[in-house]
């Protein structure tokens, strides 16, 4: 019997399933921050968590689709003392992003995805000692990445995914420099 089904799922077709869908994400963030004369840099590990939508055109046994997002996370960077900025912490915010999608089933129930988009994310800078205003600022990037995409029984779906976004005029407090912050997130969904 486990032959037959083995037999059965191998002659099945791996075909892409479009439509819309919406769901739910959760994971880890690194965020790197780096001074605009690229001298000083911190980093920061957090959480990250936030839901998306989208939808994809099935194309046989691949599909192209549109996607949106809108997450948030605890990243919180401290500069080293060689930072001559007037606040010495940057903390992310709320991201949001909005991009296409490509990928190809390589089994009847596994996709494999590659994404690329507009990002935005939006920033605090402050100091330790609360001894200055926050500076509160928000920088466009671009996000690329890729995931495998599950099938779940009835409409649901899983993905597991790895992104990277690149920003670009993060406002650091001590002038303007570069933010990045890569992800490995899973997220749950249900499909229409």
């Amino acid at each position: 019997m486990v032959a037959a089904l083995g037999a059965s799922l191998a002659a099945t077709p791996a075909m892409a399933k479009g439509g819309f869908h919406v769901g739910a994400l959760a994971g880890y963030e690194g965020l790197h921050v780096k001074s605009a004369d690229g001298t000083v840099s911190a980093k920061a590990d957090s959480a990250v968590y936030g839901i998306d939508a989208g939808y994809d055109i099935g194309l046989g046994s691949a599909f192209v689709g549109i996607e949106g997002e809108l997450s948030t996370s605890s990243g919180s960077t401290h500069f080293p003392n060689t930072f001559t900025g007037a606040r010495d912490s940057l903390k992310a915010q709320g991201q949001y992003y909005l991009g296409a999608r490509a990928g190809v089933a390589l089994t009847p129930g596994i996709s494999a995805y590659g994404k690329v988009g507009y990002t935005s994310l939006g920033t605090k800078a402050f100091t330790s000692s609360s001894s200055l205003a926050e500076l509160k600022d928000r920088t466009d990037g671009i996000r690329y990445g890729g995931g495998l995409q599950f099938n779940l029984p009835g409409p649901l779906e899983a993905r597991v995914e790895y992104r990277r976004s690149d920003y670009k005029d993060a406002n650091t407090g001590g002038g303007y420099g570069k933010a990045t912050t890569d992800q490995v997130v899973g997220g749950v969904g249900v499909r229409f």
